[in-house]
């Protein structure tokens, strides 16, 4: 029999997080309990104010809770120090954000392990070259930032947010400085990642297109969950949209 835990890459139980004090007060999650099973993609949606990027940061361990658990493989995150929380983030969780924050000295290969540097761990040679196929920029690996395309940079980022073999990777609007063409090559290489390389992701967007490369679509409301859809498509993540912005 497989476990629960040997099935769910992460998982928030009951999790609530409060901005302010007072009658200014906001709530941006509502005790919300979801969890993403290993090897899929899911896409978190809803509109502006929903809560999706502070579930997102709560579930990377990246902002604490008020209330509730936060889980990676098993592992309660909740109530850790920033100094027990550096492992589980190093080795357990990758994280894409909307700014590429590629350092501007490194070449695109050193740009990509520099996680594992940091740790003093080697990088499986094996995983990093199955990476850089899937990226799709060999040529490009001696480049520094400023050599490649925006597209190409946050390729780059993706592949360096995976290069330590994570549980999850959790990505914040990566697609939301791109053209077109770069956000088509950055969300088949995500796909990529999922069908061919086993990762587990977790992204939020705005965009009906990026969602429809998930397996899932989660949909955010006033702090709670309010829809979930199997097989997006653009067409059934628009109209849901819709109808929650008319519900607000």
């Amino acid at each position: 029999m497989i476990s629960l835990v040997d099935t769910v890459a992460a998982r928030a139980v009951g999790i609530s997080k409060t901005y302010g004090h007072g009658p200014g007060a906001v709530t941006a999650l509502d005790r919300v309990s979801v969890e993403f099973v290993r090897g899929r993609f899911t896409a978190i949606m809803g509109p502006s104010g929903s809560g999706k990027s502070t579930l997102l940061h709560c579930l990377a361990g990246l902002d604490s809770v008020d209330e509730g658990a936060v889980e990676i493989a098993g592992t309660d995150l909740t109530g850790l120090d920033d100094r027990r929380l550096t492992r589980p983030r190093r080795d357990r969780i990758g994280f894409i954000f909307q700014s590429f924050n590629l350092l501007p000295t490194l070449s695109a290969a050193d740009n990509i392990r520099l996680p594992l540097a940091l740790a003093g761990r080697r990088p499986d040679r094996a995983w990093f070259e199955r990476l850089v196929d899937a990226v799709g920029l060999r040529d490009r690996l001696a480049h520094r930032p400023a050599e490649l395309s925006g597209g190409q940079q946050q390729r780059v980022a993706a592949a360096r947010a995976l290069a330590a073999q994570p549980e999850i990777v959790f990505a914040d609007e990566p697609t939301g400085n791109l053209d077109s063409a770069a956000r088509g090559d950055l969300l088949g290489f995500l796909r990529h990642c999922v069908d061919s390389l086993g990762q587990t992701i977790v992204m939020v967007t705005h965009d009906p297109v990026a969602a429809a490369y998930a397996d899932r679509a989660l949909f955010l409301a006033d702090g709670r969950i309010a829809d979930v859809l199997d097989a997006p498509t653009a067409e059934r993540v628009l109209d849901r949209m819709k109808s929650l912005a008319e519900v607000d």
